[in-house]
């Protein structure tokens, strides 16, 4: 059908939280945000990175691997029905235990009265202080991953991988017309004077994912200060202050809407998807991309 996408509107949700060290009280939350959300007419709904917990990456902790789970598991039977119900999708980054010692950062997807309909690993893994993810997480194996889901063509990433082109390339090659990238990312308590520059470069990376793919991003970010646990020793201050601002980004690259910098909420917002079609006419980008140009990309360094 020639003209199937046009005037089609995709509603989708953010949903902006501050977390509690107990998943039952997070997962409570974030149920009650997504039926809020659901009964609003959302299509698609997104949680932030990690939403069962507190942000535990801070330190390399042992313990903190009980909190993992299967995928499918609890949470995702926990969250089928409500998708079911509304007939909408939805996104669930989780900490999933694959076996005894292997673990990884994995977004689900439960796709309205589908169900569960598959699941990606976090490709990249970030090693940096009060980042310690590569203590915790084995780089992902899905490879990028795009679903049709029943709303609209959607790919899944998680935040490390938003700074990262190729990433969002792929996802987009293989047909996502809205990347999603649920994130846990806000500045260190020492790092305060650098705020603004590290949230401006955040936003501007990702708009560029949305220009150089002609497509929508959105980046679903949790919000408040997580101090370190009195039991676990800070290596060089006391936590990190999360700075929401969930956004979504539109083909053209224009931001169409951003949360607060403080404050949980829905951010609402409808993706009318014929800007798709309009972008990639005027900047076609994946017709001139030279192909046959770009042996080297899967070298670490090209000098070596």
């Amino acid at each position: 059908m020639p003209n199937a996408k046009k005037n089609k509107t995709v509603r989708v949700a953010l949903v902006q939280m501050a977390m509690h060290d107990a998943a039952e009280v997070n997962l409570k939350k974030a149920l009650r945000f997504c039926r809020d959300a659901a009964e609003q007419g959302a299509d698609i709904i997104c949680l932030p990175e990690l939403f069962l917990g507190p942000y535990f990456c801070k330190t390399e902790t042992p313990k903190h691997f009980d909190r993992t789970e299967p995928i499918p598991g609890p949470t995702t039977d926990a969250f089928a029905p409500l998708a079911a119900e509304f007939d909408t999708t939805l996104i669930l980054s989780l900490f999933e235990k694959r076996a005894p010692g292997l673990y990884h950062n994995t977004v689900a997807l439960l796709d309205g009265t589908n169900g569960y309909i598959g699941k990606y690993r976090k490709m990249h893994i970030p090693d940096d202080p009060m980042y310690y993810e590569k203590f915790y997480f084995t780089p992902g194996d899905t490879g990028f991953c795009s679903w049709n889901t029943r709303k609209a063509p959607i790919g899944t990433l998680i935040c490390w991988d938003q700074w990262y082109p190729e990433a969002a390339r792929l996802t987009a090659l293989k047909g996502a017309e809205i990347l999603f990238y649920p994130t846990a990312i806000g500045w260190l308590a020492s790092e305060k004077e650098q705020a603004q520059t590290q949230h401006n470069a955040w936003e501007t990376i990702q708009r560029s994912h949305a220009i150089a793919n002609g497509c929508f991003v959105v980046a679903v970010n949790r919000v408040g200060y997580e101090a370190v646990p009195a039991d676990e020793t800070p290596e060089i201050d006391a936590g990190i202050g999360f700075w929401g601002q969930s956004f979504v980004a539109a083909p053209n690259g224009e931001v169409l809407a951003r949360a607060s910098s403080d404050q949980e909420e829905i951010l609402m917002v409808d993706l009318a998807l014929e800007m798709i079609e309009e972008a990639r006419r005027w900047w076609p980008f994946f017709r001139d991309r030279r192909i046959d140009a770009y042996v080297g990309l899967d070298r670490r360094f090209l000098t070596d």
